[in-house]
């Protein structure tokens, strides 16, 4: 089957959604143990327990894939981040901490994190809708550390375009960091210069 295969679009069921979630679970484990080339489409199908013509009808490739556990990893951030938000005093301090809280996690499984930052590179337009969620979810993630938003406000256009900015420079830390050409000391400092000198596009401490 070909990455031009139809994935499940349709609302998925309880048991769908389990199923689901035993091949992200299986993507991961296979990633955490030998990166990108362990991720091999029959052996997420064997350890997930599912045929291999059902993980072609959820992920269509295996960057579909891969880029899918990127989003779900994004996901579980998020919501330890709900629960213990960043205590920094301004903005730019919040989205400092809560970018590297997200590296620090990312640390935790080197193998897994440059399978999912190499499939996020590769990915190409036929995976534009997964690769949107992962920019939406790390938006969102972001603009939450910047300034609770009860009120539903909307962020502004030069918030989002700061946005893009501070989510780049992440992006490129990582790969940086994955490819041995820069130390945690140096992913720190590029994101908080980054975000200190964004600071003016982001919103007043309320």
């Amino acid at each position: 089957m070909t990455a031009e295969a139809k994935t499940v679009s349709a609302p998925l069921t309880q048991r769908q959604e389990a199923r689901r979630r035993r091949i992200l679970a299986a993507t991961r484990q296979l990633a955490c143990g030998g990166g990108f080339d362990a991720v091999q489409m029959r052996e997420v199908a064997e350890e997930a327990g599912v045929a291999l013509g059902t993980l072609y009808r959820y992920f269509p490739s295996k960057i579909h894939l891969l880029v899918a556990t990127m989003q779900d990893r994004l996901e579980h951030l998020h919501t330890t981040l709900r629960r213990r938000p960043p205590s920094g005093e301004d903005p730019a301090a919040r989205v400092a901490e809560t970018l590297m809280r997200a590296f620090r996690a990312l640390q935790r499984d080197p193998h897994l994190a440059d399978a999912m930052i190499r499939a996020l590179t590769f990915a190409d337009r036929g995976v534009s809708r997964e690769v949107d969620e992962v920019s939406r979810r790390t938006t969102a993630i972001i603009l939450d550390a910047m300034t609770p938003r009860p009120d539903g406000t909307p962020p502004t256009p030069a918030q989002l375009s700061a946005v893009r900015v501070i989510e780049h420079t992440w992006h490129a830390a990582l790969i940086t960091w994955l490819s041995g050409r820069a130390s945690t000391d140096q992913v720190r400092t590029d994101i908080e210069t980054a975000c200190r000198l964004l600071a003016p596009a982001l919103p007043p401490h309320p």
